[in-house]
Formats: structure tokens, sequence, C-alpha cells
């Protein structure tokens, strides 16, 4: 079988979903896309383009659609909650190419898949067909959907989120964990930029319990608003759950008043709120000619911005196997899994740790944190405040010289 008649179903279409599609497809590989809702769309919410996904999205060909959709950040600034005093200052917008290959994008998150749907044929996708689960038979896979239709291909990926159908199929259903976070997301549109309490940054207000995140989309023409609060009451996953503008500033009483005001020009119809759930990283994603991407595979804290940038990654990798492998499967997906595995798992895991730091709740442990900040950068003044150079430098669009290097290792 040669890569030219390859069949890949994918079933979800959100970011992870069509890069794979697009990436598929650049490669000749021919790739159905299945989708529960009537159309392709996101949600009114941010997304940070770290440099690792930057990459990705430039070979993807899609950078300077990228750069059309973006906004480039002069730095990450983190920030104490109620007197704004600076507690680390890492510039991006003049480093990044130099230090990490790539800048650091901040988008709104339906800009983004737009642009990675572009090209992607009408015949190969299929809107309102919500998957039941997936099945196996001699050397093919067959995706099952709720009207009763199926679809039968070479390799059916799973990017269908936490909830996956797919990966239930696989490996059993199995609850996800609620983390004891919760999670507000708004956006407040920007007359003339840039508001005079919003700095152009990517700023990390850290609280007692809580902490925000703030930063411009849209070329500047919205700040974006993600705002976590420890509950221990369990909060609907749903990133469509309404909140109102008063429950939101009453979360955050007393914090500076930088905040309050930004709050308190939220539009009151498009705030919402959801908790945060969690999943331990797997051992494994495949079995026969299933596998699975994204949040399918990997569900994680927000607390690292990578859970479209991890997702952007799998697609590019798995792409580059299958094209790679040709018609060899098995070795196709051991490379995907290989490659992709360790590292997912460490940005789970690690951003389970940034949800602690964040939300230091005494003077002593906020103390010692802050200390640790400064230090790091007298030390180095480019270092990432929140300890992601690991993240950025990684460059998945090299995956394939791995593929290559791990195969003469296990000759040798």
């Amino acid at each position: 079988m040669s890569k030219k008649t390859l069949r890949v179903g994918i079933v979800g279409g959100g970011i992870g979903g069509v890069a794979l599609a697009r990436a598929l497809r650049l490669r000749g590989i021919d790739a159905h896309v299945f989708e529960r809702a009537g159309g392709f769309g996101e949600i009114g919410a941010g997304v940070q383009m770290t440099p690792n996904a930057a990459k990705v999205l430039r070979a993807l060909g899609l950078g300077d659609a990228l750069a059309r959709i973006g906004f480039l950040p002069n730095a990450m600034v983190g920030r104490n909650w109620d007197n704004a005093r600076e507690l680390f200052r890492t510039p991006l917008r003049e480093v990044c190419p130099r230090l990490f290959g790539a800048d650091f994008w901040h988008v709104h998150r339906a800009d983004l898949h737009a642009i990675l749907c572009e090209g992607i044929p009408a015949d190969r996708v299929r809107f309102n067909v919500a998957c039941t689960g997936v099945s196996q038979d001699g050397g093919k896979a067959v995706a099952h959907f709720s009207d009763g239709t199926q679809f039968e291909a070479d390799l059916i990926v799973g990017a269908d989120g936490i909830h996956s159908a797919v990966r239930d199929t696989l490996w059993g259903k199995t609850a996800s964990q609620y983390t004891g976070h919760m999670c507000w997301r708004a956006l407040v549109p920007v007359e003339q930029h840039p508001l005079p309490f919003v700095s152009p940054d990517a700023s990390f207000w850290m609280g007692p319990k809580a902490h925000i995140v703030t930063y411009y989309v849209k070329g500047g023409a919205a700040v974006n608003i993600v705002a976590v609060n420890e509950s221990a009451e369990w909060v609907t996953e749903s990133w469509t759950e309404p909140s109102t503008r008063d429950e939101l500033l009453g979360a955050y009483e007393g914090w500076h008043e930088n905040i309050v005001r930004l709050f308190e020009k939220t539009d009151a119809q498009q705030i919402f709120k959801w908790g945060l759930f969690d999943r331990d990283p797997m051992a494994q994603w495949s079995r026969g000619r299933v596998t699975l991407l994204g949040d399918a595979a990997h569900p994680m804290l927000p607390f690292l911005s990578q859970g479209a940038a991890m997702a952007i990654e799998d697609a590019y990798v798995l792409a580059a196997a299958l094209s790679h492998f040709g018609g060899d499967l098995d070795s196709a997906l051991l490379a995907y899994e290989a490659e992709r595995r360790p590292r997912t798992a460490r940005v789970q895991l690690e951003a389970r740790e940034r949800g602690r730091t964040y939300h230091l709740s005494t003077p002593d442990e906020q103390k010692k944190r802050d200390e640790e900040f400064q230090k790091a950068q007298a030390k180095d003044p480019n270092a990432v405040g929140i300890k992601a150079e690991w993240v950025y430098s990684y460059d998945a669009t090299a995956c394939v010289e791995r593929f290559d290097e791990s195969a003469e290792a296990a000759i040798a």
C-alpha cells in the first residue's frame, strides 16, 4: 500500500482533527473528518500558539495566515494579585525567534480553527454525526455513528476530546477526574489599543488559590481572559456553561483595580465557566488500526497553555509517520507514540504542578516562590518565568530525523 492510497478517518473536527486533516492532505493521504456539530466553529476564546506550535503551523503552510490573525505580545509577565508587582518578565517578541525558532502568538480560537480548515474539501467532511465506537476486522478499522452509518478506513484516529468514544472503545470507559479547579473565559472588545490597564503582554496574575491570565487577540482588537479559581464544588465541564459578570467579579473581590476594571468591561452575555477535569498519562494510544490524538489521548490542564499546541504537534507527527513508513502502519504508529507519549505526559504532569505554584496561599510560600522567580531572572534575563523553555524549544517538524535515528539504534 502506498501513501497515496492510504485512507484515514478522523473522528472529531476540533483543532487537532482539522490540523491532522490538513497535514495528511499535504502529504497526499486521503483524510475524512467526522464532526458531531452541525458545522465547523470554535467558541469565543483565546489560545496561545507558543513557538513549538508556531513551527508546525509554518510547516503546514500557515505562517502568513498566523501572522494575519495573531497578536505578538511583548513579554510574559508574572504579577502579584493585589498590588500588580512584577514577579518576573520574560521577553517574547524580541527573543523567541532567536531562542526557539519561531514567534509566540496569541490568537482567537475560532480564527485558528478557520485557517486550519482552509483547503479541506467539502466532500471530505461530514457533520451531525456522533461516533458511538469503532470496530476492526481484516486489517481495516470501522467507525460507527449514531445515525446508523459507518466508515471503513485503513486507520481511524480518535480526535474526539476528553470524552472520546474512540478511546472508550479501545480501553474501556473511565471517568475523568475533577481537579478542584474551575475556570471562567471571557473576551473584552478593545476600541483603542492598548487599554491603559492591560499591558500588551501575556500577563499571569497569581493570587491565593487562584490565578488570571490576560492577553490580546485578534491583532489587539480584544482581550482574552482566563480566570482560574479553586472550588470544591463540582462545576459543569461544558465550555458553554453561562456565568455572569457579578459572579466573576465576586470570585476575585479584592484583586488589583486593573483586574476589576477589565472584568467590568466583559460582555455579560459572553462569560462562560467550566470545571477543569484531568486524566493520567496513558501507557498506550494505539490498538490495531485505531489511534488517538489531542485531548482524547492526553487531556491536560491549561496552566502551560499547551492543549491546542500538543494536538497540533500530534497531527504533524502522525501525518509524518504515516507518510514516512508508507503502508507499514504498525511501524508508523509505534514511531508516532514513541515521539509523542513521553512529551505529552511530561506536559500533562507539569501543567498540574503549575496549578499548585500559581495558587500558593500563604505569605511564606508566595515569598519563596517569588524569590525563585527573581533569582532565575537575575541568572538569565531571558528565562521563561513559568519554566517552559523545554516546551518551546521542541521542533515537531524534525520528527522524521528522529524516526530514522530510532530505527538505526534498534538495528544496532
